[in-house]
């Protein structure tokens, strides 16, 4: 019981750390440029995503950013309004990877992302940072913990990520005029990424929590970044696009 418990809350714990990860560097500062971070910083962030997704960021950047170029209309790589949103929650990784693989997405959508020689012989090896992810659990916590936290892990992660896409355009409120959703606990259990209504409304914005109500918890580890000035945002206010300023 003591094992599961342990794997449980190390298993949560990473996923947590690999949200952050996610949302404040690969969505924030990649995608959409609302925050550059320090070189140190942009490194420890590469890490932390290599070890503990596999995701290759020029990949995941393009994936969302056409996302957003085609919300929920034909070309959106994961719409619930196009293909329903249990589809969606259940086939995200698969749609995701469709996507990621297109040469021609990544080319127009993260061009501005050229492949380092980092990208080439470390990070561009999925299974190897997911290898080295759960060898470092093993090795720290010993091969049971390790290895029920790294299940915990994944389909936490998958479920999380899939849900923002599902159930973040399907159920919830739209305090502005788009097709995304808030949902406050799934934006404690994502990082910030369940307060999606607002993140569509002003997409540039580095902080997803448009009110004193909202908990944003990427913006918590935003905040300590800029005091330190290993982080700088790059808007001080909301600008909402034309279409969701007239709608709030």
């Amino acid at each position: 019981m003591r094992t599961l418990l342990l794997a449980l809350v190390v298993g949560v714990m990473l996923t947590q750390l690999a949200n952050v990860c996610t949302t404040v560097y690969l969505h924030r500062t990649l995608s959409h440029r609302a925050l550059t971070v320090r070189r140190p910083i942009e490194h420890i962030f590469r890490f932390l995503v290599w070890v503990t997704t596999g995701i290759r960021v020029r990949q995941w950047v393009a994936v969302h950013r056409k996302h957003h170029a085609f919300t929920d209309v034909e070309g959106d790589p994961h719409s619930p309004v196009l293909h329903g949103w249990w589809h969606v929650q259940t086939k995200n990784l698969v749609m995701y990877r469709r996507e990621a693989r297109n040469p021609d997405t990544v080319a127009r959508y993260a061009k501005d992302l050229p492949r380092t020689p980092l990208d080439r012989y470390l990070y561009d090896h999925a299974l190897v940072g997911l290898g080295l992810g759960v060898t470092l659990l093993v090795v720290t916590f010993g091969w049971q913990v390790g290895l029920l936290a790294a299940f915990v892990h994944v389909n936490y992660y998958l479920g999380g990520s899939a849900a923002v896409n599902a159930i973040g355009h399907h159920f919830g409120r739209r305090r502005y005029d788009n097709t995304a959703t808030n949902l406050q606990w799934l934006a404690l259990l994502t990082a910030g990424e369940g307060l999606h209504n607002n993140h569509h409304a002003a997409p540039t914005s580095a902080k997803l929590a448009h009110r004193w109500y909202e908990i944003d918890p990427g913006w918590l580890v935003i905040k300590p970044l800029t005091w330190l000035h290993l982080a700088k945002v790059r808007l001080g206010e909301l600008r909402l696009t034309h279409k969701s300023a007239r709608a709030a």
